[in-house]
This record gives C-alpha cells, structure tokens and sequence, in this order.
C-alpha cells in the first residue's frame, strides 16, 4: 500500500465482521506490524525491494503469530480499549494468535495486488495477484472498506450501548 492506513478499511471491516472468531485489536494492529519491516528498510536505507520476508505468507504467519502471542500479557489493557471504543471484548490466547497470523496474510494479500516486489509465496519469485485490479481501484476499495467499517462499528456501539443500558435497568 503507498501508505499503511489504507489497511485500516479492510483490517477494520473483516475484523468487524469476524469479531466473534478474531480479536479484533490484535487483527488490525497486525495490518500495521507487518510494514516495520518495510519502515526499517526506508529508514536504514537498505534498497530495494522494500517488501521481504514478512510480506510472504510463510514468514508473515510466523510473525503474526508472534504478535498474538507477545499481545497476550496486554489482553487486559486491550479490554479497556474497546470498552472506551464501545464493543464487547471476550480473547483467548488461541484467538489472538490466529488473529495476528490473519491481519498479517489481509496485509500481504492486499500489498500482493498492488506492489509488484511483494513475492506473498517466498521461496517461489511467483507474484499471481500482482495488478489483478488496478492500483487505483485497489486503494478505492480500500476507502470504500473503511467507510463500511465506520458504519458497522457505528452499528456495533450502539448496540453495544444499548445492550449496557437494558442489563443496568433489570
């Protein structure tokens, strides 16, 4: 993506949609772990290309799975997030580790489409999702994702709120 935030409309909307199998925080926060690695290229002026390793399936699940897991011992401090956000948060280790492991493969599927160096299947140089659509519908797809997330989320405190309200009054 020319930006990471782009991945906040897709990482939001099926994390949103899921968010009875995923743990939501961990599934989108993955979207944006994953682009260290592209940042520590720029920044360390490394060359190209500026996706690696994390950015292919095989590599991408194991540092998705290390950020469930590293995420663990913050379960409490993410609760309190989404209690201010509004949504119910119930996680397990097992949920936050395949939601890691997830938000990171959303990521590198998105980048597939749209970066040509972004080889999703390391070892093999193949690139079969690259240009699928073009780069523009890709980020247009991307706006029209987060703009279906902000209603769902909407959706989902609302009812959220609503449903605090009804079990305080019984």
């Amino acid at each position: 993506m020319p930006i990471t935030p782009y991945h906040f409309g897709p990482s939001g909307f099926v994390g949103l949609v899921f968010r009875k199998w995923l743990d939501l925080p961990i599934f989108v926060l993955a979207n944006v772990v994953v682009d260290v690695e592209v940042l520590v290229i720029w920044l360390f002026d490394l060359g190209r290309p500026m996706h690696r390793y994390f950015h292919a399936l095989l590599v991408g699940a194991a540092v998705g799975a290390l950020w469930g897991a590293a995420t663990y011992p913050l379960r409490h401090f993410f609760k309190r997030l989404m209690q201010i956000f509004r949504l119910p948060y119930q996680t397990r280790f097992g949920k936050m580790v395949l939601s890691g492991i997830l938000g990171v493969w959303c990521h590198v599927i998105i980048d597939a489409i749209h970066h040509r160096d972004v080889r999703m299947l390391w070892p093999n140089k193949a690139t079969p999702l690259y240009g699928l659509i073009s780069e523009p519908q890709v980020e247009t797809a991307c706006v029209i994702l987060f703009i279906l997330a902000i209603i769902l989320y909407a959706i989902a405190a609302v009812s959220y709120v609503k449903q605090n309200k009804a079990e305080r009054n019984v």
